[in-house]
């Protein structure tokens, strides 16, 4: 949303961030800017008894906030708990972006127990009757499929990539990078990511290269590689705010996951010219490696073939810097498609 809030204004409009509570993580630009409307320590503003007066205050809200800035000409949702509210504040134009495979995310929270389970279905059925938007066809395909949900539209946009930016930001410089070769994963530190499935094929691979992880929880990380055997071979320097040299730098980037929407991590490796080697998730993997480079999919959670096609990508690799799918996720191609909703 940042990538495409910035492309707006180059566009010459003038987008807002709206946000629920301000648990940001970003960096947000200067000339872009940021409601927050409720208070960081309010908990609750989702559930059962508490949804009617969430939703009334966001309504206030975004009333207030056009009275001083003018009206907004398009809305856009992201996440479950801001879709469940905006789904009730009847403002228009309104889209919902998916991120993810609905049907995996409540795979999950079943496994949790019922109410973390019921909790997200009634945020999933809050987009029946919406104009939805998927970052991939995949995500597309599953909903119409599964037929849980019935949107009032549906399309496919990528997600937006500033690829210029992204070369830029290759190009500097980074301390802690390994001076040697070294393999990469980009991604938080959770079950969706599947570590286990990668130290497992790290373990596995007829080549030593060492794996840079870029996550944001050292200690599981290497907790896990511990029980896999293969800590010696695993650095983790931890969040980094420009992980593209990191990235650039790299012999190849591996994607292990169980289900992305659109993975990002795989495009921006291709704009720096970096092989990758991915699970063939049902969503976005396959949309992305086209043409040659599809030979460089695997199957979801199986450690061995995965470290077979890491070795393979690592003896040879065909030049991916003008991959196919970067024609299609330019920033400004993007944001031009979302520009067209309001029409």
């Amino acid at each position: 949303m940042l990538t495409l809030a910035s492309s707006l204004i180059e566009l010459g409009h003038e987008p807002h961030l709206l946000v629920l509570q301000n648990h940001c993580h970003h960096e947000v630009p200067a000339n872009i800017p940021v409601h927050f409307c409720f208070a960081q320590n309010e908990k609750n503003l989702d559930s059962f008894w508490k949804l009617s007066q969430s939703v009334a205050r966001l309504k206030q809200f975004i009333d207030q906030v056009q009275q001083e800035v003018g009206k907004f000409d398009l809305f856009l949702s992201n996440l479950d708990k801001t879709n469940l509210l905006m789904s009730r504040t009847q403002v228009s134009p309104l889209y919902f972006v998916v991120h993810n495979s609905v049907e995996e995310e409540l795979a999950r929270q079943r496994k949790l127990g019922p109410f973390a389970y019921w909790d997200m279905i009634r945020a999933k059925k809050a987009l029946n009757g919406q104009h939805l938007i998927t970052v991939s066809n995949g995500i597309a395909g599953e909903i119409a499929s599964k037929a849980r949900i019935h949107p009032a539209s549906m399309q496919t946009i990528y997600n937006p990539f500033e690829l210029e930016r992204i070369a830029t930001q290759a190009n500097m410089s980074a301390q802690g990078i390994p001076d040697g070769d070294y393999m990469v994963h980009v991604g938080r530190f959770a079950r969706q990511k599947r570590h286990d499935i990668l130290f497992q094929a790290l373990a596995s691979m007829k080549h030593t290269l060492p794996l840079v992880l870029l996550c944001n929880n050292k200690k599981k990380a290497l907790k896990v590689a511990r029980k896999y055997g293969v800590e010696d071979r695993v650095i983790v320097p931890g969040f980094q705010t420009n992980p593209y040299p990191w990235i650039k730098q790299a012999r190849l980037l591996a994607l292990s996951s169980d289900y992305e929407g659109l993975p990002t991590v795989l495009i921006e490796a291709l704009a720096v010219g970096t092989p990758v080697v991915s699970t063939n998730c049902d969503h976005g993997p396959k949309e992305i490696l086209l043409d040659e480079l599809q030979q460089y999919l695997v199957p979801r959670r199986d450690p061995l073939a995965l470290a077979e096609k890491l070795d393979n990508a690592l003896d040879f690799y065909p030049d991916c810097s003008n991959a196919k799918i970067l024609a299609q996720v330019g920033a400004q191609t993007v944001a031009e498609k979302y520009l067209a909703l309001i029409n």
